[in-house]
This record gives C-alpha cells, structure tokens and sequence, in this order.
C-alpha cells in the first residue's frame, strides 16, 4: 500500500511496521534508486538512507513519525550509507553498520557506533532484527533477518531484476557464492533488496544467481584455455558476447573476480599481467 497525502511524502507499507521509501538517486547501477526501509512503528530503525539528499532526509524523519533510535547500513557504497551519519547526528540515534575498507567508491564518512557480529540480534519496538554477515559485494556488507516474518534485507547482496557487479579487490566472487549460499539455507519468506521490489520467492532467485555465476566462471575458465596470455581486459570479449562494448569496462571487473577465484581454486595464475589456465 502507498501512502500519500498533501503532507507526506509517498511511501510504501511493505507489512505492519515495515515501510520503504525510494530515494531518488535512479541511474543505470542504482535502478529506480536505493530502497530506505523504515522498521518499527513506536521507534524506528532507519536502513540504507542513501546518499546525502536533503529532500529524501527529510522525507524518512517524517515518515518515521516516531523516534529514530538507529540508524543501519548493509554497507558503505555511495548509494547505501553517506546519508546515515548526518541522519543520526540530527536525530540523536545510534549508528550501525561495519566500517568502510580501504577500497575504491566507498564512503568513507562512515564510523559506526555499534558493529554487530554475525548472528547479534537488536530488538526494534519488540521484534528483533538479526545481522547476518554477507561479504562478497563488498567485503563488509551486512544482511539483516527481521525473525518475525522472517525477511532478510539484502542490500546489494541480492537485488531484484539484476545481477550486481563484483569489483575486486575488495569485491570477492568466492565469498559472494559462499553468502549466497548461507543466505539461501536461512531459508526466507521473502528478500527486501536495496534496489527494486520485494523478491517473493528467494531460493529461486538465488539459485538463479548461483547458477549464473558459475556458468560465467566456466566461460572464463573455457575462454582462457582457448586464449592463453590475455589480460583479463582482453579476455572480455570471448566470455561477455552478450554485452555492449559500451559496459567492457565494467564487465571487467566482475571478470577479474572470476579470474581470482579460479586462481583461489588453483585453476588459473597470473603471469606478468596476463591469465592462463592451470
């Protein structure tokens, strides 16, 4: 249900105490925008406000409605996280996340009050949120499972209608495999992306996900063996057929983080700035 009003600002009540609210940061790696999810309705936890936009600030305080007693990030992207810091000074809550890597397009504004283990539990107006711990994306990113209704909040681990990009080196594609997995044996109701709508039927969408990055690493691994020697820039157009030269680039990276596993697995090694097939 949307709310709307002269007043308010539109928001969408995903289930009782439970609403989301779109920033408007939309771009070709963001979708529609980042999702906001507002948790609790007698205090709030405020999840992912995005990047720093006045409007959408003032829009998650006024849909709170109530006190913001946390404010909580799955990780430290520019889309996720740079607006949490000046959302909690002005609210007084608590800042929750992990802290930003030293790696490329992070926000490194980012200090959290509290960093929660994998497997800690905050209880929100009666109802717990459990931290489940997800690197992959990024090497601190964090999941949340709201055990009520059992949802897991999924940031950029898992996002509706896309596959995300895996960009070394603090993006790793054999820890991403492995938290997908953990994530699918939670067994899910449903997962709250950060980008797109809820996704209603979790172990398919994973195993989705799954399937597909294992098909990319054996095209990688099949592309290497006929392409000894290549950079893994050149090796972009034997395995990414299906993507316009426009997005090499950035298909790049997620190659390069095939690559790193199959030399994690003892499949491939890197000579002198060049790939080959072990």
């Amino acid at each position: 249900m949307s709310a709307f009003g002269p007043d308010m600002p539109a928001f969408t009540e995903l289930a009782p105490g439970v609403r989301r609210l779109l920033a408007p940061n939309s771009s070709m790696m963001t979708g529609p925008g980042t999702n906001t999810y507002l948790i609790g309705s007698k205090e709030v936890l405020v999840l992912d406000p995005g990047p720093v936009i006045a409007s959408h600030i003032e829009n998650i305080q006024e849909i709170a409605n109530a006190p913001i007693r946390w404010v909580m990030v799955t990780h430290t992207h520019p889309d996720h996280s740079p607006a949490a810091r000046g959302l909690a000074t002005e609210t007084g809550a608590e800042l929750i996340g992990s802290p930003p890597p030293e790696a490329q397009h992070q926000d490194m504004t980012f200090a959290p009050d509290r960093v929660l283990e994998d497997g800690e539990c905050l209880t929100i107006d009666g109802i717990e949120f459990e931290a489940v711990h997800t690197p992959g994306h990024a090497s601190n990113h964090v999941c949340y499972l709201l055990t009520h209704l059992n949802w897991i909040f999924t940031g950029d681990h898992v996002i509706d209608g896309s596959t995300v990009v895996i960009n070394p080196p603090d993006g790793n594609m054999s820890h991403y495999l492995q938290s997908l997995a953990k994530v699918r044996a939670r067994r899910p109701a449903i997962l709250a992306p950060g980008h797109g709508e809820l996704i209603r039927d979790p172990g398919r969408a994973i195993d989705y996900l799954i399937d597909h990055r294992l098909n990319r690493e054996s095209k990688v691994a099949a592309a290497l063996d006929r392409n000894p020697g290549l950079s893994s820039m050149k090796l972009v157009p034997h395995v990414y057929q299906d993507v316009d030269e426009k997005l090499y680039e950035l298909a790049e990276r997620s190659l390069l983080a095939h690559l790193l596993k199959l030399a994690d697995d003892g499949a491939a090694l890197k000579e002198n700035g060049r790939w080959f097939k072990v």
